[in-house]
């Protein structure tokens, strides 16, 4: 069994219990980690408590070289540690390198960059010099669907800022964080700045989000455990960063070109095999061009078959665990029921073993339906139609949810409008791409605050005014 990191070494978990680390692919067994405990906490938030005067003094340049340092060798090791998250989350071998861990390093490279050019010292107002301090000791607590990504973008502007931190990791696909901790023990990061306690959520991660010494805690992962960390943080007054769920809206406009369109939506809700929280899981189309919508996206969707992440071509590799295929299943099942009708897909399993579920697309999708109203997290797409324009906008925002979004037109501009009466934290306007500077975040049950440039620094930063 693999060690918990704390105060610069890895020691035991104080548990001794343990958890087991499944390869979603063969259903086997490939490695084992501490299910740590109270205490474990305990000793790894008075580490992060004790090295953080030091580390929070020491100049902006000088923490980017240890984060410049740790990308270097995340981008060396990125095949390595590709084949990692492939096999214990599941993530196809291409995206697991372009994706899960090139992506990650460029994020990383980016905060060391922006360490040493962002201006803590705000400049004066009036009287006052504004000057912006880090927060403290943060708690990140993260998923499994992105396993070194979301961790890279809580802890790396967290350092960045002049924090330490006390990360707990999924347990379910925890093998690229440890991969990380080594990374952060090679190039010689004080003893403290950084410590991992792998668990369970109700015990490591409740722990975190209540430690009295913890003074920030940014969470990713479901809208329901985001509440819980949110109470639990408001018995200490401390800051919450939350990145929760999404349901997000797919808005093909009658000038569009529907087959890029349709051809792109597919491709953003199967991503990860849909668990994406930013997935494109609802495509909505107008009713003249409907039943063309449907057949294009089955016959993109023929591009998405289940197979061996390890296997030249696979594009949707297993989801991560038992428990999240029959969730997925469940909502197949369901949408069924209500009367949507499955055009593609089903409930039976495509491989001999493993959790896989075919790709499935649902037409004839009423706004209301669980399918289209509750994060499914699986290759399940929901084709919804609409009659107008403002009636497309009524339906995208119709959700709890507000994470991020797409907007297809003839042209940026009536794309851009559209995109400005989303309620959601991003929006894609006719394929733009992702960008790892921009903000990432949600509105409503999509969460609080933002991730990556400088916005994501700026949670991690206090505000003071000095009256001279």
């Amino acid at each position: 069994m693999r060690h918990l990191y704390v105060n610069g070494a890895w020691a035991p978990s104080s548990s001794r219990e343990a958890v087991d680390v499944v390869n979603p692919a063969t259903e086997e067994v490939v490695d084992r980690v501490p299910a740590g405990a109270p205490a474990d906490v305990e000793a790894a938030v008075a580490a992060a408590r004790a090295a953080f005067p030091s580390w929070s003094a020491l100049e902006p340049a000088e923490r980017a070289a240890f984060l410049g340092a740790a990308a270097g060798l995340l981008q060396e090791r990125a095949k390595e540690i590709a084949a990692t998250i492939a096999t214990d989350m599941g993530a196809p071998l291409t995206l697991a390198l372009k994706v899960q861990t090139l992506m990650p390093a460029e994020v990383l490279a980016s905060y060391a960059d922006l360490a040493k050019r962002y201006e803590f010292d705000g400049g004066r107002t009036g009287n006052s010099l504004v000057v912006r301090e880090p927060v403290g000791v943060v708690g990140a607590i993260t998923p499994w669907n992105y396993p070194l990504h979301q961790v890279v973008c809580k802890v790396a502007p967290a350092l960045a800022a002049g924090c330490t931190v006390v990360l707990k990791p999924s347990e379910v696909a925890p093998l690229a964080a440890y991969a990380l901790a080594d990374i952060f023990h090679e190039i010689g990061l004080p003893p403290g700045v950084f410590n991992m306690v792998s668990g369970h959520g109700p015990v490591v991660g409740e722990a975190i989000a209540a430690h009295p010494d913890v003074d920030m805690v940014s969470f990713t992962g479901s809208t329901r455990a985001g509440r819980r960390v949110a109470a639990l943080a408001a018995e200490t007054v401390k800051r919450v960063a939350l990145e929760l769920g999404g349901k997000s809206a797919n808005i093909i406009l009658p000038d569009a070109d529907l087959e890029k369109a349709v051809r792109n939506g597919v491709a953003g809700a199967y991503l990860n095999s849909g668990q994406t929280c930013s997935a494109l899981t609802r495509m909505l189309v107008h009713w003249d061009q409907y039943d063309d919508a449907v057949r294009l996206a089955v016959e993109a969707a023929g591009a998405y078959v289940p197979g061996d992440p390890f296997a030249e071509g696979t594009r949707l590799g297993p989801l991560v665990s038992a428990a999240q295929r029959d969730r997925v299943v469940r909502y197949i099942n369901r949408g069924q029921e209500e009367g949507a009708r499955l055009v593609l897909g089903g409930t039976d399993n495509p491989m001999e073993r493993g959790y896989y579920v075919e790709p499935a697309i649902f037409a004839g999708v009423s706004p209301g339906m669980a399918i289209e109203q509750e994060e499914i997290f699986g290759p399940v797409l929901s084709i919804i139609p609409f009659s107008s324009e403002n009636e497309a906008v009524e339906i995208a925002n119709g959700t709890p949810y507000g994470l991020s979004g797409a907007v297809w037109a003839g042209s940026e501009g009536r794309a851009l409008a559209v995109a400005r009466r989303l309620r959601t934290g991003q929006v894609a306007v006719n394929g733009g791409r992702f960008n790892t500077m921009a903000p990432f975040g949600g509105y409503k049950h999509s969460g609080i605050g933002r991730e990556l440039g400088e916005f994501g620094l700026e949670e991690f930063l206090e505000i003071k005014a000095i009256q001279l």
